[in-house]
């Protein structure tokens, strides 16, 4: 997507005559049918007078391409400004400018991370040097014409706004690195970053090079591919297992075969079955055989843990692998089969029409339109939200639509629970969601499930196991309002998780981060579903809040409308108890899940309290081969 195209003179022209806004602003509304916000609209007309004043005193070839807000493939990223034409050895070139409106910068100690006044208060932003040349490295490694074609690209920030200050806050140590990547002008620096766009791109001809990255095939370079196959390697988190590796095989199987069929690849299995291992494995090695495959996963919270997970060893290539990754939103206008393959991991948690963010009707439909194999990994009881449409019979009814020939994997052995089956077949008679086998226990020396008396003591069971050197998390139904940023609390600065009686009070996870999972400070924090869904730990203490109650008379249990705060996940169920009561009982049992070794529980409602206790007692001993 591409908002702006034209060539040096065409653009000088627009921005004399007060069009270039217009223009802008009329293509943002084709692409996503909304208006750009106001303060979108103020900044391309700020940052666009001044890059016309730029264009013309640098005296580059009224032939150079210009693209304003290019939209980086696979990515949801947009390039502020790229100016593209030959340099004075008649080499194709462009070149990336990342514009900023800033006035005011403080440093940080975090690399490449500084913090500026955005979005209507002081955040951490990436450097925009950093930015700049993080564009530049996702252009060349997805795009085939830039990486084949031998078109050099540079890139650079520009501060039009900003006046140096001595000492300059983004010129110190800590940012060298990404200033001697993409330099960086300020409000005074104008004839260096002319004389920067002559030296690349002054003697034109740059359209044919703009129609060449436009149009150029969206594959990974053999550069990514060997980064990224080089982090799965000794990496013991990405191991598989029986019948994990069974999986593995037939999903690089399938989708190797070169015969042009479309096929839709689907693997169910419950918490804790490898589901996301597998999907990992197999991205990995489709993208070592050179296929254009990208991981997808609708929750950011799972798809950043993983991505630090995979890069922990190193952390330098993070954002270059993030190019791979991508949310479930972003295929809505995608052409058919432009990929070999996508890898949809959470696929439950996928979207349709109206969800927050996504512009388009049906993210499974996306989905298998955009690419030639698409696997899903599902498990139809970890919907949790109405919005959720990602079961197996919606899936294989979209495949059919498209004629796509559809498979099914089945996975069955429990790998999260230290194998105890019997334990989640347990849970999901308990919360009353189906009858198992398991109903009365399972092998108490194979997974460790308790009741705490109090929340104080749940917490210090915790903070015991992390002690022991365990990963261990508190863990809540959403059953407390989180304090928005505006109300201070972007840190877990604020005591939302409060009962009263019992005189505990926790923050909920912090918004600062996507990593609170492995975050070190996360042990002091709360997390929910949003946050914990797909990922996993050793322990975890789980607070089931006033939204999940039990009748005593009815022996049922039910869930609260007015103590369940997802007013995205209870929307429109007002007058429907059955279907609220079955989506808060998934939000439990997926908590509850997320521990391999143990489950600490409390309930507030002291009758839902008293029956985990009463369920508990009566669990037999079963000693399970």
């Amino acid at each position: 997507m591409i908002l702006y195209s034209s060539n040096a003179i065409g653009f000088k022209k627009d921005t004399d005559q007060n069009l270039i806004v217009d223009k802008i602003e009329n293509s943002f509304v084709d692409c996503f049918g909304k208006f750009p916000s106001p303060s979108e609209r103020k900044s391309w007309n700020n940052s666009m007078q001044f890059m016309e004043k730029i264009i013309r005193n640098s005296n580059v070839a009224n032939d150079c391409g210009v693209l304003i807000e290019y939209n980086i493939p696979t990515s949801s990223k947009r390039v502020d400004f790229i100016l593209s034409g030959k340099n004075e050895s008649e080499e194709d070139n462009f070149v990336i400018v990342e514009l900023k409106q800033w006035e005011e910068v403080e440093p940080t100690e975090k690399e490449d991370i500084v913090k500026t006044f955005v979005g209507k208060a002081v955040r951490e932003a990436a450097h925009p040097s950093y930015q700049a040349w993080s564009y530049q490295q996702m252009i060349h490694d997805m795009n085939m014409a830039v990486y084949e074609g031998n078109i050099q690209s540079h890139s650079c920030s520009y501060l039009h706004n900003y006046k140096e200050k001595n000492p300059e806050p983004l010129k110190l140590p800590q940012y060298s690195e990404c200033i001697s990547q993409a330099p960086v002008f300020l409000k005074d620096d104008y004839k260096m970053l002319e004389d920067f766009l002559f030296c690349h791109v002054g003697r034109g001809k740059g359209m044919e090079i703009l129609y060449r990255i436009e149009s150029g095939k969206i594959k990974p370079s053999k550069k990514l591919i060997d980064c990224v196959s080089g982090l799965f390697q000794g990496n013991k988190e990405f191991i598989l297992i029986d019948e994990q590796k069974v999986a593995f095989e037939t999903i690089v199987n399938v989708a190797k075969k070169a015969d042009g069929k479309k096929r839709t690849i689907i693997v169910t299995g419950g918490p804790g079955t490898g589901k996301s291992v597998i999907s990992m494995n197999a991205f990995g090695e489709l993208l070592k055989n050179e296929m254009n495959v990208q991981f997808v996963a609708p929750n950011s919270a799972f798809r950043n843990v993983l991505l630090e997970m995979l890069t922990k060893q190193m952390p330098k290539n993070k954002n270059r692998v993030r190019a791979l990754f991508s949310g479930s939103a972003r295929f809505y206008n995608t052409k058919e089969n432009i990929f070999d393959v996508l890898i949809v991991d959470e696929a439950h948690r996928l979207k349709g029409a109206g969800a927050y963010q996504y512009m388009g009707k049906n993210q499974i439909e996306d989905i298998i339109k955009a690419s030639r194999i698409n696997v899903f990994f599902v498990d139809d009881s970890q919907q949790i939200r109405p919005e959720d449409i990602g079961s197996v019979q919606s899936i294989k009814d979209i495949a059919q639509k498209y004629n796509s020939e559809v498979e099914e994997i089945e996975l069955k052995a429990q790998f999260r629970c230290s194998g105890a089956e019997g334990f989640m077949n347990w849970l999901t008679t308990v919360l009353q969601i189906e009858d198992t086998a398991n109903f009365d226990g399972w092998d108490k020396t194979a997974f460790e499930f308790k009741i705490a008396d109090s929340p104080t003591d749940l917490l210090d069971m915790i903070k015991a196991k992390n002690y022991e050197g365990y990963k261990a998390r508190m863990l809540a139904g959403y059953s407390w309002k989180w304090s928005s940023e505006k109300e201070g609390n972007k840190n877990g600065e604020i005591d939302d998780v409060v009962i009263s009686e019992c005189d505990f009070s926790m923050p909920w996870n912090s918004r600062a981060t996507n990593t609170w999972a492995i975050d070190d400070a996360g042990v002091n924090q709360i997390g929910c579903v949003h946050t914990s869904q797909g990922l996993e730990f050793d322990y975890v203490g789980v607070i089931v809040g006033n939204d999940l109650k039990f009748n005593p008379e009815m022996k049922t249990l039910y869930a609260s409308y007015n103590d369940y705060k997802d007013l995205v996940g209870k929307k429109g169920l007002r007058d429907e108890p059955v279907e609220l009561t079955r989506l808060v009982s998934n939000v439990y049992k997926i908590l509850m899940s997320r521990g391999m070794k143990g489950c600490y529980v409390y309930c507030r409602d002291p009758e839902l309290q008293e029956y985990f206790k009463e369920r508990l007692e009566h669990a037999k001993y079963s000693n399970i081969n």
